[in-house]
């Protein structure tokens, strides 16, 4: 198929039109005229998975490898050289971020993952009801995200309502209607944020989280009539002990 139609299904999935400010997502790698053979869905993008993945494909992700004006192609270095070696293979590479957030990650690892009904979606944050004790609820969360360990702010006993935010939402505290956030990323200042206004925090991890889009991209695709491959994203960090 020609990439223009892909990108046309991948908008109307998830219009481009609903990224942050910030944001990358669309077309970052290829041409709207390029004939696609084969689609790959995953979080990252790495030389490895690059090297692996046939000519001629479209490589949809998550993240977008360039988030800002590149200066300069040093190919050396990344991400000029995955630019480099998507070129020489003609693969189109596509990132579907924080528009695929708000339409669709979060609900999905919401309902699929941890098993919970979406009572409200708010942007990036999407709202359950829970009603269990923080300890027991902490660990049916890392139980069913595969986590090695889980960091947690307590500032309930019991959380009735909690709200989810895959990758980093921990910025999305003073807008937080609920006892608990489950995010990744948390760093130590919003931490003591949480912990003084009386919010209790669940450090779910980024790529944790977020892991799931090759799987809820590839579903979607198949209600178009499009098979994909889902890639194999690697997480860059390694737990010890």
């Amino acid at each position: 198929m020609q990439l223009k139609k892909l990108i046309d299904i991948l908008n109307e999935l998830s219009p481009f039109e609903l990224q942050a400010e910030w944001d990358n997502s669309g077309l970052i790698v290829g041409s709207l005229e390029d004939e696609v053979e084969d689609i790959y869905v995953g979080l990252d993008v790495d030389f490895e998975l690059l090297c692996e993945i046939n000519e001629n494909s479209a490589l949809i992700v998550h993240h977008p490898i360039i988030f800002r004006g590149l200066k300069q192609l040093d190919f050396a270095k990344y991400p000029s050289n995955l630019i480099q070696k998507a070129i020489q293979k003609n693969i189109s590479i596509i990132a579907m971020h924080t528009n695929y957030d708000k339409t669709h990650l979060n609900r999905y690892v919401l309902s699929e993952v941890l098993g919970y009904e979406v009572k409200e979606c708010e942007e990036h944050l999407c709202y359950f009801d829970v009603d269990m004790p923080f300890d027991e609820f902490s660990k049916k969360v890392a139980d069913s995200l595969n986590l090695p360990h889980v960091k947690t702010v307590t500032s309930h006993k019991h959380i009735k309502t909690a709200a989810l935010c895959t990758g980093s939402g921990a910025s999305l505290l003073g807008e937080l209607q609920a006892d608990c956030l489950l995010t990744g990323d948390i760093k130590y200042h919003e931490a003591l944020e949480a912990k003084e206004n009386g919010i209790s925090l669940i450090e779910i991890g980024h790529y944790e989280s977020e892991v799931y889009f090759g799987t809820s991209m590839k579903e979607e695709l198949q209600n178009y009539g499009l098979s994909a491959i889902i890639a194999n994203s690697k997480n860059p960090f390694i737990y010890i002990g």
